[in-house]
C-alpha cells in the first residue's frame, strides 16, 4: 500500500468520524439510552467490526434502522436485560455466518425491506418530533404520531412554556441547515457533512444565547462509566421472550448490514463483499456491544457512502474513524455536553423523513399494485403493531403473492423451426 493510499484513507476516516459523531449520540438518545452507549457502539463499529469486516468499505455503528427494535427491547424487558439481548443477537449472527447463512438474508423481498425502513422512518419521525421540542414521546409509535399536533401547539406557546418554544426553534434551525447544506453546499466544502454543520451551528447559537433547553448528558469520566453486563441477566436468553427479541434483533441487524454491503459494492470497483465473513464480523461487534451494554451495530449506508465518496479504498478508513471517536471522547468530552438534544432529535426527524422514501412508494405503485399493497401492509403493521410483526406480515404477504403468481402462470410454447422453440411466460 502506497503512502498516498494511506493518506487518502486517513482523510476519509476523518470525514466518516465527523458524520458518525452526532449520529451516534442522536441514535442513542432516540433509542432511550445514554449518549455514551451510542459512542461506545461507534467505537466498536470501527475498532472491532472494521478490522474483521467482509465488506472493507462498509462502516458499521449504531443505526437509525435499529432504533425501534432497541426501544421495544428496553420497554418490554427492561434496561437491565438489554445488554444480554444484544449479546445474544451477536452470537446468533456469528453462528449464522459460520453456517454460511449470509446469502439467505439477500433473499428477503426488496418490497419488505423498503416497507421495514419506511415503517421505521415513520416511528422515528413520530417519537423524535416530541424530543425535538424537549418533550417526552408517547409509549408507542402510533400514539406519538397522533399527538404530533398537540406537541406542535405546545412548541408554539411561547408565553406558557419557553423551553418547548426554544427547543423547537433549535430543532427547526437544525433541519433547515441540513436541507440547505445538502443542496447548496459550496463545492470546496463538499466533504463537510451536513449533520456536522447543522449540529455545530445549533450548538453555537444555543450556547451563545444560553438557552434554557436540554443538553447532552455525559458522565465525568467516559471510560470509567463503562461497565460489563451482569452475568445473571443472561438468563433472559433462556426465556421465550428474550430469545425472540434476540432473534429479531439479529435478523433485522443482519439484513440491514448485508443489504448495505450490497449497496456499497455498487459504489466502488474494489474488493467485493464476503457475506458470511461480514455477518460474523457484525456478530462479534454486537457481542462486544452487548457485553458493555451499548447499542447494537450494523452497516450504515450514510457513513459507508461518505467513506467511499471521501476516497476510502481499504478497511483503514473504517477502523480509524473508531480511533478518532476514542480520541475525541477522551480529549474533548466537555464539548459534547454543549450539544442540545433538540438538535440531535431534529437530525433523527430528518433521517426518519428520508427513510419513509416517498419516491419508492411511487415506483412500487407504478410497478404493480400488489407490490404497493405489500409495502403498505408492512409499514402499517410496523406502526400499529411492532417491528417484528410488521416484517413477518410482509414476508407472509410476499410468499402468498409468489404462490398466486406461480399457480396462475401461463406457459405458451411455439415451435418456430425443427430445433427452435419460443416459450412465453405470462
Amino acid at each position: 500500500m502506497t503512502q498516498r493510499s494511506i493518506s487518502s484513507n486517513i482523510l476519509a476516516s476523518v470525514v466518516v468520524f465527523l458524520v458518525a459523531l452526532p449520529l451516534c449520540m442522536g441514535i442513542a438518545i432516540a433509542s432511550g439510552v445514554s449518549a455514551e452507549a451510542g459512542l461506545i457502539s461507534g467505537i466498536v463499529g470501527g475498532l472491532v467490526v472494521g478490522v474483521l469486516a467482509g465488506s472493507p468499505l462498509q462502516v458499521s455503528g449504531p443505526a437509525a434502522g435499529l432504533v425501534v427494535i432497541v426501544w421495544q427491547i428496553i420497554e418490554t424487558l427492561g434496561i437491565e436485560y438489554f445488554g444480554a439481548v444484544v449479546l445474544g443477537a451477536g452470537l446468533i449472527q456469528v453462528l449464522s455466518g459460520l453456517l454460511g447463512l449470509g446469502q439467505w438474508f439477500r433473499a428477503v423481498s426488496p418490497t419488505v425491506i423498503y416497507g421495514m425502513l419506511s415503517g421505521i422512518g415513520v416511528l422515528i419521525f413520530g417519537s423524535q418530533f416530541h424530543v425535538m421540542i424537549d418533550d417526552v414521546p408517547a409509549a408507542n409509535g402510533l400514539t406519538s404520531l397522533l399527538t404530533i399536533p398537540s406537541a406542535l401547539a405546545k412548541s408554539l406557546s411561547y408565553e406558557e412554556d419557553i423551553q418547548h418554544f426554544m427547543a423547537a426553534s433549535i430543532g427547526l434551525l437544525t433541519i433547515i441547515l441540513l436541507f440547505c447544506w445538502e443542496r447548496w453546499r459550496p463545492q470546496r466544502l463538499h466533504m463537510v457533512p451536513a449533520a456536522l454543520i447543522a449540529v455545530f451551528c445549533a450548538t453555537c447559537i444555543a450556547g451563545v444565547l444560553a438557552l434554557p433547553i436540554n443538553y447532552v448528558k455525559l458522565p465525568e469520566s467516559f471510560f470509567a462509566s463503562i461497565t460489563s453486563i451482569n452475568v445473571d441477566s443472561l438468563s433472559i436468553l433462556l426465556t421465550s421472550e428474550g430469545l425472540v427479541m434476540a432473534l429479531s434483533l439479529a435478523v433485522v441487524a443482519s439484513a440491514e448490514a448485508l443489504l448495505c454491503a450490497t449497496a456499497v459494492d455498487k459504489l466502488h470497483t474494489g474488493v467485493r463483499t464476503k457475506y458470511n465473513k461480514e455477518l460474523v464480523a457484525q456478530g462479534v461487534g454486537n457481542a462486544v456491544c452487548g457485553f458493555f451494554g451499548a447499542l447494537p451495530v450494523t452497516g450504515v449506508i450514510v457513513r459507508s457512502s461518505a467513506n467511499v465518496d471521501a476516497g476510502g479504498t481499504t478497511r483503514i478508513s473504517a477502523v480509524f474513524h473508531g480511533v478518532w471517536l476514542v480520541l475525541f471522547v477522551v480529549l474533548f468530552p466537555e464539548l459534547l455536553k454543549l450539544i442540545p438534544t433538540a438538535s440531535l432529535a431534529a437530525l433523527l426527524v430528518y433521517i426518519g423523513y428520508k427513510l419513509i422514501n416517498f419516491k419508492i412508494m411511487k415506483d412500487l405503485y407504478l410497478k404493480g399494485k400488489d407490490e404497493f399493497v405489500i409495502f403498505a401492509l408492512t409499514v402499517g403493521s410496523i406502526v400499529v403493531l411492532d417491528l417484528l410483526s410488521g416484517i413477518l406480515i410482509g414476508v407472509v404477504a410476499t410468499f402468498l403473492q409468489l404462490v398466486y403468481k406461480v399457480t396462475h402462470l401461463k406457459i405458451h410454447v411455439q415451435q418456430t423451426s425443427e430445433r427452435e422453440y419460443v416459450i412465453d411466460l405470462e
